[in-house]
């Protein structure tokens, strides 16, 4: 936690750190409100002051900047293209898992910044193809040799918190079927044929998330902020850990005071100790922070 000028804690970084706390209870690990260490997984956070225009709109060369650095720092490369070599091949079959939702879909400027960089080394266009709702019958993903998975942040009314994990609920033909216990199953839907082990990048889209949220299918502009970010990984539980732990420190900032999610996110705990999916305790993820730093919570 910060200090005050007179050395003494203020009530904001108490209520941050309270957020943690909260958040690390619902997740049942420890949480520190402080720098994170034991990295067991990397996940980058990329912020641009000008990822959106005057009007709420992103900006597709600056997105696709903030994508190429977040990928050279992840896998330690000095150059984008080499970065993007790291994840696919020109012989993969790329499916784009991206989120349709009305009110806060995947911006297509994010997939375009994607299918651009995978034509970049190599992947021929008629090899890739970006669905949601769809996967289920799109030939590309029923081909795939690699997937990659591209959703906004929000809350959400039966998982508590909506991103990467969530994101697959798709692959499956009868979603509703994991709604029950706060969604607590979904890291079954990764282990399944279609799915398994081939996710190569997860990019949780946080330039305009959702930090609150009554009821199923709730949106109000009142509970989104143009925070400008994206946060990436290879592990889907570390990356929405990070997002999860965004939006409850927004809600911390917002109201002043913690306001409880719908459900507890416990889908991201039973995710790492159940399917072996990655990393949910923050206290094991190495969290990169680029770019403007302005309001960035984390």
């Amino acid at each position: 936690m910060n200090m005050g000028e007179d050395g003494l804690i203020t009530r904001r970084d108490f209520l941050r750190g309270s957020a943690a706390v909260t958040l690390g209870a619902a997740l049942g690990v420890g949480i520190s409100s402080g720098a994170w260490a034991e990295p067991g997984a990397r996940v980058v956070l990329i912020r641009h002051a000008e990822a959106l225009d005057g009007s709420g709109g992103v900006r597709q060369e600056v997105v696709a900047s903030m994508l190429d650095e977040a990928l050279k720092a992840l896998f330690g490369e000095g150059d984008p293209l080499a970065a993007w070599g790291r994840l696919v091949r020109a012989s993969d079959v790329v499916g784009i898992k991206s989120n349709s939702w009305h009110s806060l879909p995947t911006p297509k400027e994010m997939g375009e910044a994607i299918r651009r960089r995978l034509l970049d080394v190599g992947v021929a266009e008629s090899n890739m193809g970006i669905d949601d709702r769809g996967v289920l019958g799109n030939p590309i993903f029923a081909r795939a040799t690699a997937l990659i998975n591209v959703c906004p942040v929000r809350t959400h009314f039966w998982s508590g918190v909506g991103g990467c994990l969530k994101n697959y609920i798709m692959f499956v033909p009868n979603p509703s079927a994991y709604h029950g216990d706060a969604c607590s199953e979904l890291g079954a839907i990764w282990k399944q044929p279609l799915v398994q082990g081939k996710t190569r990048l997860n990019v949780l889209v946080a330039l305009t998330p959702q930090f609150y949220g009554r009821g199923p299918n709730f949106f109000d502009r009142r509970y989104v902020w143009p925070y400008k970010g994206i946060i990436v990984g290879t592990d889907p539980v570390a990356v929405d850990s990070v997002g999860a732990h965004l939006l409850m420190t927004q809600r911390v900032e917002f109201f002043g005071e913690d306001r409880p999610l719908d459900v507890p996110p416990k889908h991201m705990e039973v995710a790492e100790k159940k399917y072996g999916l990655g990393v949910s305790d923050l206290k094991r993820i190495e969290l990169i922070k680029l770019g403007w730093m302005e309001g960035v919570l984390i």
